[in-house]
């Protein structure tokens, strides 16, 4: 299956219509929106938005969407929260976990972390893909270049429990496909130009990953 992530839109027009462009030119089967969709204010206006690109939308929230994010997004028929959901398409289970807190900090997937983690855990095998916002700590997770600043629950997760496949955003710096213990994490955020990634997942073979816009040939896995 194909899909297209990409994280860090903040409720940018621009960004929206990027993306339409990259799903109508790579024809993914989902598109995945790993946090901060939206900017605080006027969440629906972004949703509807959304709503009408033409594949279907898996979304968590960042630290710039509000709670009502998740109850807006179900009253349209093209987005599904990702929340402490596993859902399948094509024979692949997507699991995520919405929250964050602002960088520089060291962040936190909510304020009853241990809790959200052992739930999502129940959701995840090894075949998984994970969409969360803030990155692993110490894995595409760099401010600047020298402080890091991902979740070390993320990072406990993704060590336990193996998931095929990251997906992420929130640290703009670190765009990027790396490898962790076996999982393979995309920062797919939108940040300076980028235009998330497109990844293509085959059983049997490791991801191929395409950071957008496209220098070369994609990234396969290995």
């Amino acid at each position: 299956m194909r899909i297209y992530a990409v994280a860090d839109i903040h409720g940018r027009p621009e960004r929206i219509r990027r993306m339409r462009a990259n799903i109508l030119r790579y024809k993914p089967d989902a598109v995945v929106l790993a946090g901060d969709v939206t900017s605080f204010f006027h969440p629906a206006g972004v949703l509807e938005q959304i709503h009408k690109l033409p594949a279907p939308v898996l979304l968590i929230r960042g630290n710039t969407d509000l709670a009502r994010v998740e109850y807006l997004a179900g009253f349209y028929g093209n987005i599904h929260s990702l929340h402490l959901q596993r859902i399948e398409i094509a024979g692949v289970g997507f699991a995520g976990i919405s929250g964050t807190i602002p960088v520089p900090f060291r962040s936190r997937i909510s304020w009853r972390q241990e809790l959200v983690l052992q739930k999502a855990m129940a959701m995840i095998d090894e075949m998984s893909v994970l969409v969360v916002h803030p990155p692993p700590y110490g894995v595409l997770d760099a401010v600047m270049g020298r402080c890091h600043a991902g979740s070390r629950g993320v990072a406990r997760l993704v060590r336990q429990k193996n998931p095929r496949l990251v997906l992420c955003g929130h640290i703009h710096e670190a765009s990027g496909v790396a490898e962790m213990d076996g999982s393979w994490i995309v920062n797919c955020n939108m940040a300076g130009g980028r235009q998330g990634a497109v990844v293509d997942m085959e059983a049997g073979k490791a991801p191929a990953v395409r950071m957008l816009p496209e220098s070369g040939e994609a990234v396969q896995a290995s």
